[in-house]
């Protein structure tokens, strides 16, 4: 009987993931200064005419926008949980770690550099240079981790490596002399605006590698979860799949970097809603519950930042610490409390 419970639990779960997620995705498509029904939209995709004004508006500016914010908040949320699984705790997570800030800073140098000496940096580029910053930054982490035994001191530690790298990245920025360096503090504030079918392409191919190759270490993952010797019992190679979980959650968040900026606390707040949804830990159910939870997250988030004080955009991650940091706070506050184990 509990068995049938947990079962039709994860099917409401996931149908109503999947209904929130279509529903933003028309209401994306249809919200802006220019709205369009859905009516509208389905005879545009259908008619494709390269001439009309709306055509253009739907195919060059909005569907690579959620698009973007559908593959991206997807690989944030499943970047979150891969750490959370590694650190053994649901307060790790990309943006508080550092991680994304260390990315950030790579890539912000990388195109300082390049784009001083006439050179366009291609996506691919934009993302190795996110990915060697996570990389450092994420040795950095892992460096205090080795010294700290309390989870609270290795958070606070991964928001000062995130302040040093913002305040080098925003350093540079300033004192930048070439007019589209200037405009790169757009995007070091979070942003999903300016997306290209280009960039699409490029972050489908590696966020959909990166996590189908996730998913097929699902069962590994729960028996590290379990604790070490657990999955040394399992006959898992634990040094193997920490290696796996860190190469894996940095491509991600470089990902996420490289062509949004730095997005906040959705790594966090979205695995632990989507756990609390299922009432389940295991990989096999919050992967794709962390897929659909965080693309559905950042649609919502991205609708708000481009509509609530339109034309003024706000940034993506202003939108998103508003309803991510409480619940971060709360998570501290239900550890200290003695309320849970995180």
């Amino acid at each position: 009987m509990a068995q049938k419970n947990r079962k039709t639990r994860y099917i409401i779960a996931f149908a109503a993931m999947i209904v929130l997620l279509v529903l933003l995705f028309c209401w994306n498509v249809g919200a802006g200064s220019v709205e369009i029904s859905l009516t509208d939209f389905v005879h545009l995709m259908q008619k494709r005419d390269a001439d009309d004004t709306l055509y253009q508006i739907v195919w060059k500016i909005r569907l690579p926008r959620i698009l973007a914010a559908i593959l991206l908040g997807g690989a944030l949320s499943v970047s979150g949980f891969l750490l959370q699984s590694f650190f053994q705790n649901p307060i790790a997570g990309p943006y508080v770690l550092g991680i994304s800030s260390g990315a950030k800073l790579v890539v912000a140098l990388v195109m300082i550099f390049l784009l001083g000496q006439g050179i366009n940096i291609s996506s691919f580029g934009m993302v190795a240079s996110a990915f060697v910053g996570s990389l450092l930054a994420m040795s950095f982490v892992l460096l205090i981790s080795f010294r700290v035994s309390r989870m609270s001191l290795l958070v606070v530690c991964g928001i000062m490596i995130g302040y040093i790298c913002s305040a080098i990245t925003d350093f540079c920025v300033t004192f930048a002399d070439d007019s589209n360096i200037v405009n790169l503090h757009n995007w070091s504030m979070g942003s999903f605006s300016g997306m290209t079918w280009d960039n699409i392409r490029m972050m489908a191919v590696l966020v959909g590698i990166t996590i189908v190759i996730t998913f097929l270490l699902a069962k590994p993952i729960g028996a590290y979860q379990l604790g070490e010797s657990y999955a040394r019992n399992m006959g898992v190679n634990v040094k193997a799949l920490r290696v796996a979980l860190i190469l894996l959650s940095s491509l991600l968040s470089a990902c996420v970097t490289a062509f949004a900026g730095p997005i906040s606390f959705v790594g966090i707040a979205v695995p632990h809603l989507v756990k609390h949804t299922l009432g389940s830990a295991k990989p096999l159910r919050v992967l794709p519950g962390c897929a659909l939870g965080g693309a559905a997250f950042c649609l919502l988030c991205d609708l708000i930042a481009r509509s609530l004080f339109a034309p003024t955009e706000l940034s993506i991650s202003s939108v998103t610490a508003v309803f991510g940091a409480p619940v971060v706070i709360w998570l501290l506050v239900r550890r200290h409390s003695g309320e849970g184990t995180v």
